[in-house]
């Protein structure tokens, strides 16, 4: 979806300009006119201001055989293009200990992946048995990809967990058995994604938390447009954020375009009474206070407001940075596990460069993931958790921060 503003002297001039650069199927938001103030008014004349959108991402219907074998053929495609990229560190390692004279004499490769008989690529240990120093890990291979998951930041406990079985003194499994192995272990770790979804009863209220600076705010604003806007249902936004003016003023602009009702609540009491004005919506999104998980008065207050609506169906989403070193953002959850069951939400996935604080945090929590976020761009820059993406991130696959 892409939304744009334009501005012109008149609505049909305004009108033009969003068809002319977004094309005849653009949809007229919001139409808002622009009255001069102060002594400009006495030389400029008004203006009008058009939000327009339009659907970017219009895919065609794919039949369920046809899906299947697509699917599977992409997994493939990741798997052979990780190889590819451990083949590389192999033959780094290989030549390195060849100029050395240490290793090279103790390894045997075998690597034909063409060839009929499908030669294993696999670490022949000598009778000393000498391991690996670094690792302890006797596989060359697996040595490899556990150098690589650390270098994602996974942690050591996972690491060992996902391939440890693997290691064995006569594993003769090929490269591409040994890594899809992995990415399959990766994959199922990840667990099932569980994206926001309507509920069975009118209105379900939507609870956006956590900490400071993650970005709530335009998460929201990013789901509340994509179910507005893609799934054409009936919301409403409340804010009890009321530290900030700026986040007042900010989800404002966003019902402003979205044409939607938009209240900020103080007490419980107005919860209870802005819940049951909109009690037709389908959904009912709100906005919280970001704040140090270490308040307890803060916490307190918000546990009271979740509490007061505790007759309709709720769902509460944890929006944390995956730029924030992993100790404290397992801090931060185990705290918000105290007070309700949550889903995970990454933000800021475009300023990190390693994505393993979203595996760590999703076996150490036992919590379902459901969003990631990569920019400011509303609604765009947001979509539903790939594991596959992930699994393939951690093994070294390339990747632009967006997609997750």
């Amino acid at each position: 979806m892409i939304i744009k503003k334009f501005k012109a002297s008149t609505e049909e001039a305004a009108m033009l300009m969003a068809k002319d650069e977004l094309g005849p199927d653009a949809v007229v938001m919001n139409i808002k006119k622009i009255k001069r103030k102060g002594i400009m008014k006495l030389f400029k004349k008004n203006t009008v201001e058009l939000t327009a959108a339009i659907d970017d991402n219009v895919t065609e219907k794919v039949e369920p055989e046809k899906y299947d074998e697509e699917a599977q053929s992409a997994i493939e495609e990741k798997i052979n293009s990780i190889a590819k990229l451990l083949e590389q560190q192999l033959n780094a390692v290989k030549d390195r200990d060849d100029e050395e004279d240490t290793v090279a004499s103790d390894i045997s490769y075998a690597q034909d992946r063409n060839d009929d008989s499908n030669k294993a690529f696999a670490y022949e240990p000598k009778k000393d048995n000498k391991e690996n120093q670094s690792t302890g890990y006797k596989n060359k291979v697996i040595e490899l990809i556990y150098n690589q998951l650390n270098e994602s930041e996974v942690k050591k406990d996972i690491i060992e967990d996902i391939i440890s079985e693997l290691d064995t003194e006569n594993s003769k499994l090929p490269l591409d058995n040994i890594l899809a192995n992995v990415y399959q272990k990766l994959v199922l770790k990840l667990g099932e994604v569980k994206p926001l979804a309507v509920g069975d009863e009118k209105p379900k209220l939507v609870f956006f938390v956590g900490n400071t600076g993650v970005g709530k705010t335009t998460t929201m604003a990013k789901l509340a447009s994509k179910q507005k806007l893609e799934n054409k249902l009936n919301i409403a936004m409340l804010s009890i954020d009321t530290y900030r003016i700026a986040a007042i003023d900010q989800i404002k602009t966003y019902a402003d375009i979205l044409n939607t009702p938009m209240e900020v609540v103080y007490t419980p009491e107005d919860m209870k009474k802005y819940v049951e004005k909109y009690k037709n919506c389908d959904l009912i999104f709100v906005d919280t206070a970001g704040h140090s998980h270490r308040n307890e008065e803060q916490k307190k207050n918000l546990k009271e407001m979740v509490d007061a609506v505790s007759e309709y169906e709720t769902e509460v989403f944890l929006v944390v940075s995956a730029v924030v070193k992993y100790n404290d953002l397992l801090d931060i959850a185990k705290t918000y596990d105290k007070l309700f069951y949550y889903k995970l939400i990454f933000t800021k996935l475009d300023e990190t460069s390693t994505v393993g604080s979203i595996l760590n945090l999703k076996i150490d929590t036992n919590k379902s993931l459901s969003y990631t976020t990569w920019g400011q761009n509303v609604p765009d820059d947001i979509g539903v958790v790939n594991p596959q993406i992930i699994a393939k991130s951690l093994l070294g696959g390339a990747s632009d921060g967006s997609g997750f």
